[in-house]
């Protein structure tokens, strides 16, 4: 069997991904606010990827042709973060999580559709385990859900907007390469942010010392799984295969707020065995749903 490696990328990017919504949310709790919090992890990952700049190689089409790309790509980023911050914020981190995954599920159609390929059959099949599983991950919870309508209802669309935003940077990257592209996509995305300032309860300046204190470690790591994950589709392409491994995001949550949690003031921890057998079930279909893809 052969293992392709760069899907190694996706699966820790999965567990990142966890991290830094744990970190967001708490922020959001501290009083930081949607906005402004967007805002903050828009300019923390345009300054993070700056420095890819400068590895990039010579340009093979005209600039003034492509230069629409990234800006696209990066409208369709920034409003699929915002609809996952609001749901974040306003619901759990163990339910729009694995909801996100059924993104693997729009990647393949997507890719069928607008990159003209063939998604292998068992692609097909993993997809659907893929959005079974984040379904048994992640809903089911008791009456102590906050809007689980409105906060389900924003990460479907956000899911929907980040596959339309995997596929067409796994299809534009070519033409301007991935040093160039990805920093002139997340500029974009910090500048289009400032539209979010009229939004703001109050100033930045306004935001708590314990509010910084999770909101920009927690930016950070988005910036980080983000940076991985559309480095890996702009290099090696496999939209469909690298977001079902990227679900797996959708276990590393129940995992962790299971787990550590109340590391980061989350009080989703205490599940009763009927949902934790439930999302036992839907981990083992995530599983089952990477093996298909990765073999």
């Amino acid at each position: 069997m052969h293992f392709p490696v760069h899907l190694l990328i996706p699966l820790v990017c999965g567990f990142t991904y966890v991290v830094g919504a744990l970190c967001m949310k708490r922020a959001a709790e501290q009083g930081a606010g949607v906005w402004r919090s967007t805002f903050v992890a828009n300019w923390v990952m345009a300054v993070s990827f700056a420095p890819a700049w400068f590895w990039r190689t010579p340009l093979t089409v005209e600039l003034a042709e492509v230069w629409w790309h990234p800006v696209v790509t990066a409208l369709l980023f920034m409003l699929a973060q915002l609809c996952l911050f609001l749901a974040i914020s306003r619901g759990d981190v163990s339910v729009t999580t694995p909801v996100m995954g059924t993104k693997s599920v729009w990647v393949a159609l997507f890719s069928s559709v607008l990159l003209a390929k063939t998604v292998p059959l068992s692609w097909w099949i993993a997809a659907g385990l893929g959005a079974v599983a984040v379904a048994l991950l992640g809903l089911g919870r008791g009456g102590q859900h906050r809007r689980v309508g409105f906060s389900v209802g924003c990460t479907m669309v956000g899911a929907l907007l980040f596959s339309l935003c995997d596929t067409l940077t796994q299809k534009w990257v070519p033409a301007l390469g991935v040093a160039r592209y990805l920093p002139m996509m997340m500029l974009a995305m910090a500048v289009m942010s400032v539209g979010f300032v009229p939004f703001f309860r109050a100033g930045l300046g306004e935001i708590t010392g314990i509010a910084w204190r999770w909101l920009l470690p927690g930016a950070l790591v988005m910036a980080l799984t983000n940076a991985g994950i559309l480095s890996v589709l702009g290099t090696w392409g496999d939209a469909t295969a690298v977001n079902i491994v990227f679900s797996s995001r959708g276990l590393w949550s129940v995992v962790l707020v299971r787990v550590a949690g109340h590391w980061f003031g989350n009080a989703e921890g205490a599940l009763g065995w009927a949902v934790l057998g439930r999302r036992l079930v839907g981990a083992a279909l995530m599983v089952v749903a990477i093996v298909l893809v990765v073999t």
